[in-house]
């Protein structure tokens, strides 16, 4: 029985470790989010470093997820541990065999002192329920507790695809996690020995003579304990600090003038606006954060930037796919009201930044997952209209899959602009690309085969013929693994996940083993 005190005060410092695991993995796991949607200007640092380093900032996603996942896991143990503890703590209350975990469990009423205790069932008709939400200890527990499991439950793919205001509103109970963690060890339920009873009375030295406690000739006397300190406002402090700068800035930021420039409606139900704001520097394939007051003061959306650095303006499409997008385009459509004003913060890096650092780049894109690699398109366009010889990429093969015919139109043009480009320079082979549709029917496709032998598509208006169905992904890397055998192939996508998978895999399967030959690197865009 001796050794159970021991194991107690052992348990009790297991505990607070717990405690502070759990801080340091929340607010890391939710700043990795954070940066997720903000780590260009660390990208920009890491830039002077080798790419396979700056590259690992490209899995922030990822990393948020599997840290949240720890997350979870690690308070499941916390809480369940707690469980088991208040089941000793109830069944020493209740012993009347005079052992060790009795006395112990009336250390308050024995020593005349009501904060020397180390069981918090103080009485035999306390309950644990009551325990609970009498402390401060248990109150913030379960309000910290179902905040958790809003975020992670309002997080699931179907949520956040399907009704995403609901993902962000309740993402942001955050705050409440922050305040309730950084209370939370107030309440000083995990208690330790004070430093003066350790000295008169060591559990290794004591604990076996506990019943000679009383005894006016034992060297040993009642231990007292006493409520450790708080720790986990040590863990959020310099990240919080950190997180209410990078707000003030971003909020200074977005309150910067932008000038809306051109509104274009593009079929499909889709809206390009094209903008000017001062100081505003972009690269390839960044996306920046769009807010209109008008809509909501709180929500922020991405989007990517589809128009090129060289360009005197920026401008991003937005499909309609929810209440805030539909909102938004039928603000802009209304014919005779003052146009809405946007904010804007940004632009932020992603992967596609590294696409000219490849000789051979494949850019897939999925409906409107087009638009970072129209910015692409386009930087190439201006690229070789101003001779730019420190360009890196030889070849590019360009894929498009959309689920109808009137999504071509949104950068038919590009297209056609650079096909004419490439034929003039005489580099018709920089280009290859190849347009996919997947929604179509038997007249569609009737009335695209009856003019297959014309000069240009029935459905685009370009040179090249639109396929019905899906790219035969391994037809394709094969072809591309053979036309470079000793090249860098960089693999770029920005749509669903189960085509991630796929092009992941091909990347693996028609990479050689041969580092001095051909070699797939993947890379997917993520918000």
């Amino acid at each position: 029985m001796g050794n159970w005190v021991v194991n107690h005060w052992f348990s009790v410092l297991f505990l607070a470790t717990w405690l502070g695991l759990n801080v340091f993995l929340f607010v890391h796991a939710f700043l990795s989010y954070e940066k997720a949607d903000k780590y260009f200007y660390t990208r920009e640092i890491l830039g002077f470093f080798r790419h396979a380093l700056r590259k690992q900032l490209d899995h922030n996603l990822a990393f948020h997820k599997l840290v949240a996942y720890m997350i979870c896991l690690h308070t499941a143990i916390h809480i369940i541990a707690h469980l088991f503890n208040f089941e000793h703590y109830s069944r020493s209350r209740w012993a009347t065999d005079g052992s060790l975990a009795s006395i112990l469990s009336t250390l308050s009423q024995q020593e005349r002192d009501e904060d020397s205790w180390i069981n918090p069932i103080q009485s035999p008709n306390m309950t644990v329920e009551y325990v609970t939400f009498t402390s401060i200890t248990g109150v913030t527990g379960v309000i910290i507790t179902i905040a958790l499991v809003l975020m992670v439950t309002s997080a699931m793919e179907f949520i956040r695809r399907s009704y995403f205001e609901v993902f962000w509103y309740t993402h942001h109970i955050f705050i409440v996690y922050f305040i309730g963690l950084g209370i939370h060890g107030i309440g000083g339920i995990v208690r330790g020995q004070t430093e003066e009873s350790l000295n008169e009375s060591h559990p290794h030295r004591c604990a076996e003579f506990f019943e000679q406690w009383d005894d006016h000739d034992s060297h040993c006397k009642h231990p007292r304990f006493e409520g450790l300190p708080a720790e986990s406002w040590k863990w959020i402090l310099a990240p919080g600090i950190l997180y209410i700068f990078e707000r003030i800035l971003r909020f200074y930021r977005s309150k910067q003038k932008v000038v809306i420039t051109k509104v274009v409606m593009h079929p499909s139900k889709v809206l390009e606006l094209q903008m000017s704001k001062r100081g505003f520097i972009m690269e390839v394939g960044q996306y920046i954060f769009v807010n209109c007051p008008s809509i909501s003061y709180l929500e922020w959306h991405p989007f990517t930037l589809t128009s090129a650095p060289e360009e005197d303006f920026f401008s991003i499409h937005i499909r309609a796919v929810g209440d805030w997008t539909e909102n938004l385009i039928r603000a802009f459509e209304q014919q005779h009201s003052p146009i809405p004003r946007i904010e804007v913060d940004g632009p932020f890096g992603t992967v596609s930044e590294d696409v000219f650092q490849y000789e051979v780049a494949v850019l897939v894109g999925a409906g409107i997952g087009v638009t970072p690699f129209a910015s692409i398109l386009k930087s190439i366009w201006y690229k070789f209209r101003h001779a730019d010889h420190n360009l890196k990429t030889q070849t590019i093969y360009f894929f498009w899959i959309c689920r109808e015919t009137g999504a071509f139109a949104w950068f038919s043009d590009l297209l056609a602009s650079l096909e004419h480009e490439m034929e003039e320079i005489g580099k018709v082979d920089f280009l290859n690309y190849r347009l996919f549709l997947t929604g179509w029917d038997t007249n569609i496709a009737g009335h695209a085969a009856l003019n297959f032998d014309k000069a240009t598509d029935i459905l685009t208006g370009l040179k090249q013929k639109t396929s019905f169905g899906r790219p035969m992904w391994d037809n394709e890397f094969s072809t591309i693994a053979n036309a470079h055998p000793k090249s860098v192939v960089g693999v770029f996508l920005c749509g669903p996940q189960t085509l991630a998978k796929s092009l992941s895999k091909c990347c693996h399967q028609y990479s050689s083993l041969d580092p001095r030959k051909v070699q797939f690197y993947f890379n997917k865009e993520d918000f």
